[in-house]
């Protein structure tokens, strides 16, 4: 797994090829940022690649808006440096900086019409009209909008207001474009469909999109990289794979997606134990009968029969989600979360069997036994969890 953070300052000549050949375009040094008392950003670093589609991820209040505020020019760290393509940026205003923004709410200019919003910043730049036409043009064809330009806005579906914010943001050819929770007003059908309309246009153009969201499966869907945020402070970078299947911490673990979470003791290197039995796994590298964290995925345990189990459950809940069966099961007085394809009732003993490559061993952090037990866990809680952090994103 790549580590992409800083630990050091390098000189102003960052932008040059990294190991891999790929160059960075961004890079934050030691970025610490506080509104009042409270603590917004610690000591971040981070590089952000050329031609990336990077996704700052996590719960409301963690910091990833105030990270791309700073970026963009319309917030200024405490302390730190935002370095583009080698050059100190950190006192360049906004309108100066090679990046544009899409926020939330498109801020679309409501007495012009979709052409003319197109074509403000082109107009700021003094382009010649032959040249704007056909950039407006060009613009349109690409978020699908061919027809429109006469439109005024308040005619247009959110979703079609979201797509001229962004042919408005990609004409003036930004190097960089950041996009603050662009999706979070539209509905589900249509913000998948605008997801996968995103990272193709990122493609086609071939320039870095600097994502923010909370929402999971919109981070791992759409990114090359995700990086996981909380309390101001970057939990882990990695690939959508990486970070889903190798979790840095408990933390991690339970914000993407669900984990069953659970206190364990690494007997040696590939031997764990956890729930009274002793398992075989993956990992190495541990303190002979170190304390650490398992966590092991709903979907990558085996149910079978009692007597084959190498622990075994009773079933307290069983829900039918459409392609499989989400059970609560008491192991040891612990509630897991298991999926199935097959059913079972509630109140029946099950066995469990879990393969090597399902096993994931963490160190202790200090979200430690903060996750991963579902004794609490209901669909109306989730749903609930679900529409606060729309509220407050």
């Amino acid at each position: 797994m790549e580590d992409r953070t800083v630990t050091t300052p390098a000189d102003a000549r960052t932008a040059a090829l990294n190991e891999s050949g790929e160059r960075t375009v961004i890079e934050l040094r030691n970025i610490n940022k506080k509104f009042g008392d409270e603590v917004v950003l610690n000591n971040l670093n981070l590089k952000i690649k050329d031609k990336e589609f990077i996704t700052f991820l996590g719960p409301s209040g963690c910091g990833k808006t105030t990270m791309l505020r700073i970026i963009a020019g319309f917030l200024e760290a405490d302390s730190g440096q935002v370095i583009f393509e080698g050059k100190d940026i950190s006192d360049l205003p906004p309108h100066k900086r090679q990046v544009n923004t899409i926020f939330q709410r498109y801020q679309l200019f409501p007495h012009l019409n979709v052409y003319e919003n197109v074509a403000f910043g082109l107009r700021n730049r003094r382009m010649k009209e032959k040249d704007i036409s056909q950039k407006v043009e060009e613009m349109l064809d690409l978020v699908n909008l061919r027809g429109f330009q006469r439109r005024d806005i308040a005619s247009l579906s959110g979703g079609q207001q979201q797509r001229v914010a962004i042919a408005r943001a990609l004409a003036v050819d930004p190097q960089v474009l950041l996009l603050d929770e662009p999706l979070a007003a539209l509905d589900l059908k249509l913000r998948k469909d605008m997801q996968v309309e995103l990272k193709n246009i990122q493609k086609r153009l071939g320039i870095t999109f600097v994502f923010v969201t909370h929402d999971q499966q919109e981070a791992l869907s759409m990114s090359d990289t995700v990086v996981v945020m909380n309390e101001g402070e970057i939990q882990q970078i990695g690939s959508p794979e990486d970070i889903y299947n190798e979790p840095k911490n408990a933390f991690v673990a339970d914000f993407i997606g669900e984990s069953n979470i659970l206190d364990g003791v690494m007997l040696d290197d590939f031997k764990a134990k956890f729930s009274g039995a002793v398992f075989q796994c993956l990992d190495k590298g541990f303190a002979v009968n170190e304390s650490v964290d398992i966590v092991i995925r709903p979907e990558d345990v085996d149910v079978v029969p009692v007597e084959q189990g190498e622990i075994t459950g009773v079933i307290t809940s069983n829900t039918f989600k459409g392609i499989h069966f989400e059970m609560i099961v008491d192991i040891q007085n612990f509630k897991w979360m298991i999926q199935t394809t097959d059913y079972y009732p509630v109140g029946s003993t099950i066995g469990i069997e879990i393969e090597p490559d399902a096993i994931h061993v963490m160190k202790k952090s200090k979200y430690s036994g903060m996750f991963g037990d579902y004794s609490t866990f209901s669909d109306e809680m989730e749903h609930l969890s679900d529409i606060t952090e729309e509220e407050d994103a």
